[in-house]
């Protein structure tokens, strides 16, 4: 039985994380959009996610916003560390829950890939500081290859990375927010600290995978703390594709931590903190990698990495690989690829999420 035979779709179905319930499953994921003025969201970010909650995702997750300034992984980059960037985000907060619909802030810090061109520059690899850039910091001075060397880390940097979290946090919940997620994947700082390749310190922030956790637990507990009751998720690269680097039994065992953490869900992507890695892209390529984490981790996981078809992700959810689809490039080509896709799986009209001006999509 699937949905097109029953009418009922496990991708439709409403999900509940603590007191909050998603109206669907299918989520949209984090994608930078490299367009914002000193870290301001501006009418860029409201068309883009606006358009994604009048076209029925259950819940949109900005772009990896960053806790600092030079915590950006470009200078266009989203920032949420002062008021004026706080009251931009409440504005969009506000029209995505005139749609019914949820939404989360992605915290991040972009560690030595930070102070980068945006992609469509003419110029690659770190901005200077002539050009507007500035001192990318890591948890060891090892440059990703074709950035310049980071600074490394001390002990009370450290430390006011996990406040500026813990700031970010707050800003968030006066901004209105429904979730936040930790990014702590795709070679950003997190994800350096995690693996011991880029990770070689000494102290108690390295060594083993508690010492390369701490930091992550450290947030974890410290953003829980200013964010009870709301759902907490964290993103994590299940592999990075490469041997002696962070692997899926890495990430599954650290998975069960976070839940023990009170960390909600797992949001499992791939790769970024390895340059050439020989990743074996194709349709769902990322999903086994959320099952076993799923799995091992005893732990909620939200699955991403070209998921485009609606069988393809109901699927996903039946064989119980994960408990959420993220859509990326998918949803950058179809804004209301959900409502094509409730549509496709026989979904009752009546419960189609559509905005009152465009009910009349709700019928064929």
């Amino acid at each position: 039985m699937t949905a097109l035979t029953t009418g009922m779709s496990l991708l439709f179905t409403p999900l509940t994380v603590r007191s909050t319930t998603f109206a669907n499953r299918v989520w949209l994921a984090p994608m930078c959009q490299y367009s914002a003025t000193d870290g301001v969201p501006n009418d860029w970010h409201l068309v883009h996610l606006g358009a994604r909650a009048a076209g029925g995702f259950g819940l949109l997750l900005t772009e990896a916003t960053a806790v600092l300034p030079e915590g950006r992984i470009s200078p266009q980059d989203t920032g949420i560390w002062n008021a004026e960037q706080t009251k931009a985000w409440a504005h969009i907060v506000d029209f995505v829950h005139q749609q019914d619909t949820k939404v989360g802030l992605q915290l991040a810090h972009a560690g030595r890939k930070a102070s980068t061109y945006r992609p469509w520059a003419a110029a690659r690899g770190s901005v200077p500081e002539s050009a507007g850039g500035w001192t990318s910091v890591a948890p060891s001075a090892q440059a990703f290859p074709g950035y310049v060397e980071p600074k490394e880390l001390s002990p009370a940097e450290i430390a006011d990375i996990v406040s500026a979290f813990v700031a970010a946090a707050e800003r968030s919940a006066q901004a209105g927010f429904d979730v936040i997620e930790l990014h702590a994947a795709h070679g950003y700082l997190l994800h350096q600290f995690l693996s011991p390749r880029s990770n070689t310190r000494t102290d108690e922030y390295g060594g083993d995978l508690a010492g390369r956790s701490r930091l992550l637990l450290e947030i974890v507990h410290a953003v829980r703390r200013v964010w009870p009751d709301k759902p907490l998720f964290v993103r994590l690269s299940g592999t990075d594709w490469v041997d002696g680097a962070w692997d899926i039994d890495q990430t599954a065992e650290l998975a069960g931590w976070l839940r023990e953490a009170d960390v909600d869900l797992v949001d499992v992507s791939s790769g970024g903190n390895e340059s050439g890695a020989q990743i074996p892209v194709g349709p769902g390529y990322q999903v086994p990698l959320a099952r076993q984490v799923r799995e091992i981790g005893k732990i909620p996981t939200a699955a991403v990495g070209l998921i485009t078809d609606p069988l393809q992700a109901e699927q996903i959810l039946l064989d119980g690989q994960a408990d959420a689809v993220l859509l990326a490039r998918a949803a950058l080509r179809e804004p209301a690829w959900p409502q094509r896709a409730a549509h496709e799986l026989g979904v009752t009209a009546a419960d189609i999420r559509y905005p009152a001006q465009y009910a009349r999509g709700a019928w064929n």
